[in-house]
């Protein structure tokens, strides 16, 4: 079911707000997310960051109703929504990973079927229509697109639904230069109408450009939360949070 559409031109009337307490996701049996906690409201851009297999993809997962959670609390506009896989799911849109697009469907069949109708679906992408050139995709099969490509339609999918919190696993893989840029351009100007976008994130240069607050995961738990102050300053000294951001990762503070 498709929630009511972000307006592209103004700020949205009542924003999303989304708060993580203690969560803990375990798959086959290991624990991968442990006592993870975060906050972000709507008009706000977190970016997560960390290691290979520090938890990124479970937790965004997780968040988004793709994984069950196995304690803590993760509430939705001040409703815990821990035990709802299917509640979480009709909340927040999530990019499909790019492998699971169906190959014999057109990027439209593929739209149609996360948004209520193809118009619906393209007008929701506001400025990421341009940004990702669905127009170009709309007719081409699955089947026949490159990775950057899929990855182009699997962000669309997110949007297609109207959804005013969107979770995005990497969404700048696989994408060229140029369109990596358009796309984090399209994606800060939907933020900043009211979205709340939370994006797995290996470059430390779109979390200080582009992010308004970040978290740091190592081994499943939170390492750091980045406040807005705390991006300021990388974006006076980017070399010195580099720094301190490779330390962490690294396992030193």
């Amino acid at each position: 079911m498709a929630v009511a559409a972000i307006p592209h031109g103004d700020m949205v009337d009542r924003m999303t707000s989304l708060a993580v307490e203690q969560l803990r996701v375990e798959r086959n049996g290991a624990i991968v997310v442990d006592g993870v906690g975060l906050g972000v409201d709507g008009g706000k851009w977190c970016g997560v960051i960390g290691a290979n297999g520090s938890g990124k993809t479970s937790l965004l997962r997780a968040i988004a109703g793709r994984l069950p959670t196995a304690a803590g609390r993760l509430l939705i506009d001040g409703v815990d929504h821990a035990g709802d896989r299917a509640a979480r799911a009709r909340r927040i849109g999530f990019a499909p990973p790019i492998e699971t697009l169906p190959d014999a469907l057109r990027t439209r069949d593929v739209l149609r079927l996360a948004g209520d109708t193809l118009d619906a679906a393209i007008e929701r992408l506001g400025p990421l229509r341009s940004a990702l050139g669905i127009d170009a995709l709309i007719d081409r099969t699955i089947g026949t697109c490159s990775a950057g490509m899929r990855q182009r339609v699997a962000i669309a999918c997110a949007f297609a639904g109207g959804h005013d919190a969107v979770v995005l696993d990497e969404p700048f893989n696989w994408l060229d230069p140029v369109a990596a840029y358009d796309v984090r351009m399209a994606l800060r100007q939907m933020v900043e109408r009211g979205l709340l976008l939370v994006t797995a994130l290996h470059d430390l240069a779109t979390l200080i450009a582009a992010c308004d607050q970040g978290l740091l995961l190592s081994d499943g738990k939170a390492a750091l939360t980045i406040d807005p102050a705390d991006l300021v300053a990388a974006r006076a000294a980017p070399a010195d949070f580099e720094r301190r951001m490779i330390g962490l990762l690294r396992g030193r503070s």
